[in-house]
Parts: structure tokens; C-alpha cells; sequence
């Protein structure tokens, strides 16, 4: 019961950073153009799938809170000040993007909570991570660094590495998306987004071996960790070949797939904590009573209806979006 938890909790993370990742990387790239026509089709490229999305964020934190409890307490602990603004980000955006519709002389308010609501929240999550893999103080079973114990210039590093990769997953949503001039602006900030975000695995690098971060020594204890980013790497070609011959279809597959390779090497990395390097699996989980219990509900029934009613949701509104496309 433990391991598939850990698995289903694995998959519900990954599953809400791809998918509410590039619904993120939308808002973020959306205050890169003033032209109302491209706003409203870059709107329509998510509108029937946003809100959709960050159902696996609730997913996620309720199978940390039935299954991990321990995890749960300790991590909200930890980050209760950055997730509770990044749950007024996600507030704000939900609430501007309906809002926008309908105002007029207030439009811009609307449109700056919109892109600022999309970047805090990015940049909170990569926050979070990068604290995590820096490693929290945890004293006696419980977290004891204070309210600003996660804070740091790595845990910042990654907050801005994460707000790059979100605007690469948007950009490559919206060539797919899209048509006209938001399709041909979003293959031109694609190039700039990777070499941005290369920029910042390599400093996360260095500034890990400088550091002599603990991370880094699992890549010498398991050399097959190096598995992940040849993943990444062959995906980032396949990438680039796709900008090359404008190959529309291509690119967000493939930045999904470096993204499942930078998550796939955090997991193995971390394995077997839940917070590196603190809690093991065994040490969060819940009673086998209480494991068992919450299978026949979310395992058997909720899990598989979600994963349904997103493919039939995403094969329903499969396909471009026209240039005259409205979101409401």
C-alpha cells in the first residue's frame, strides 16, 4: 500500500506540473503582447482546460494529507507563508480570468493579475522545490526552521528556473495551439526559453557542487540516474529539430518530456525520503488501516475518473484554435 501511494502521489504531481505548468507558462508569456486579438486566442488556447488542471494540485495534497500525514504537518509547517501565497496567486488568476471579460476601463487590472498571479505561483512552487532539495531543518519528527527557514538564494534559483521552464511549456502550447501571429511570436521566445533554461541547469549545477550539496552525492552512489537527463537531452534535440522544420505537433511533446526528466531524476534522486533527507516513505506514511481505507475511494474510483475526464476533456477540445476564437 505504501509504494502505491508513492506511485499515485508521484503521478498526480506530475501530472499537475505538466499540465498546469504550461497553462501557467501561458500567463506568464501573456504580458509579453499588448495586442487584444492575440490575448484573447492565447485565452481560448486554455480556456477549456485551466480550471481542469489544477484539479491534480488538490489531488496531490490530499493524498499527502490521507496517506503521508506526518509529511503533510511537516511540509505545511515548512511552507505554510509561500503556499499560502501561492494559493492567493491561483485565487487571483482564477478571478481575473473571468473578470477580463467583462471589464472594460479595468481590463489591464484584471490582465495584471492575471500574468502576476501566473508568476508568483510558478515561482513559489519552484521555491519549494528547490528548498526541499537544499534540504529543511527538521528536529525530533517536526520542522524547527522558523517561518523563513525554506528561504534561500538556491530556493530563489529554482523559483526563477521554474518560472523559465512554465513560460517554455506555454510557449510550446501555444505553437500548437495556436495560428497566425501568437503561433509565429511563441516559435520565436522558444529558443530564448531553452537557452534560458539550460543557463539555469548549469548554474544549479555549479552552484550545487560549490555548495557540496547532499543531493549531489546520490549521482555518484547511483550512476543510473544519469538515464534522466539523456532523456532530457534527446528530447531537447527532437525539440530543436521541430523549431527547425516548424514541425507544430512536436514541441510540446517534447518539452514534456525534458520536464518528466528533470522530475523523474528529483524522485530518484530523493528515494526513499519524502523530505530529503530527514523522512523516509516508511517514516511519513499513514496507518496500513488508513491506507488500505482510502484505496477503495480515491485509489478505485476517484483517481480513475479523473484520469478519464481529463483525456476525454483534452480529446474533445483537441486541435487549433482559430484566430477569431473567443474563451467565453
Amino acid at each position: 500500500m505504501i509504494l502505491y501511494w508513492v506511485a499515485v502521489l508521484a503521478l498526480t504531481t506530475l501530472l499537475y506540473v505538466l499540465l498546469d505548468g504550461f497553462d501557467l507558462g501561458v500567463g506568464i508569456l501573456f504580458g509579453r503582447t499588448r495586442d487584444e486579438s492575440e490575448r484573447q486566442q492565447m485565452m481560448a488556447a486554455i480556456s477549456p482546460v485551466w480550471d481542469g488542471n489544477e484539479t491534480w494540485l488538490v489531488l496531490t495534497g490530499t493524498i499527502l494529507f490521507g496517506a503521508f500525514p506526518s509529511v503533510y504537518a511537516m511540509l505545511l509547517s515548512a511552507f505554510y507563508l509561500p503556499l499560502v501565497l501561492m494559493l492567493g496567486a491561483l485565487i487571483l488568476r482564477g478571478v481575473a480570468f473571468e473578470f477580463r471579460h467583462k471589464s472594460t476601463r479595468s481590463r489591464w487590472l484584471w490582465d495584471l493579475g492575471f500574468v502576476g498571479g501566473s508568476l508568483v505561483s510558478a515561482f513559489v512552487q519552484g521555491m519549494t522545490v528547490g528548498a526541499l532539495a537544499e534540504g529543511l531543518p527538521i528536529e525530533g519528527g517536526a520542522y524547527g526552521g522558523g517561518p523563513f527557514g525554506w528561504f534561500g538564494p538556491f530556493a530563489c534559483l529554482c523559483g526563477v528556473g521554474l518560472c523559465l521552464g512554465y513560460a517554455l511549456l506555454g510557449a510550446c502550447w501555444l505553437v500548437a495551439k495556436c495560428e497566425g501571429s501568437v503561433r509565429d511570436r511563441a516559435y520565436r521566445q522558444v529558443p530564448v526559453l531553452m537557452a534560458g533554461v539550460f543557463v539555469f541547469l548549469a548554474i544549479v549545477f555549479v552552484y550545487a557542487l560549490a555548495e557540496n550539496l547532499r543531493i549531489m552525492a546520490r549521482w555518484i552512489e547511483r550512476p543510473y540516474l544519469v538515464i534522466f537527463p539523456a532523456i532530457g537531452a534527446l528530447a531537447a534535440l527532437r525539440l530543436i529539430s521541430g523549431l527547425r522544420h516548424r514541425i507544430d505537433g512536436r514541441l510540446f511533446p517534447m518539452a514534456a518530456l525534458i520536464f518528466f526528466s528533470a522530475f523523474g531524476t528529483l524522485a530518484v534522486s530523493f528515494w526513499p525520503y519524502m523530505i530529503p533527507f530527514s523522512v523516509t516513505i516508511e517514516d511519513g506514511a499513514g496507518p496500513e488501516s488508513s491506507l488500505r481505507f482510502m484505496f477503495w475511494g480515491a485509489g478505485l474510483v476517484v483517481l480513475p475518473l479523473t484520469l478519464f475526464y481529463t483525456a476525454t476533456l483534452y480529446r474533445i477540445f483537441r486541435g487549433k484554435t482559430s484566430a477569431s476564437s473567443h474563451y467565453h
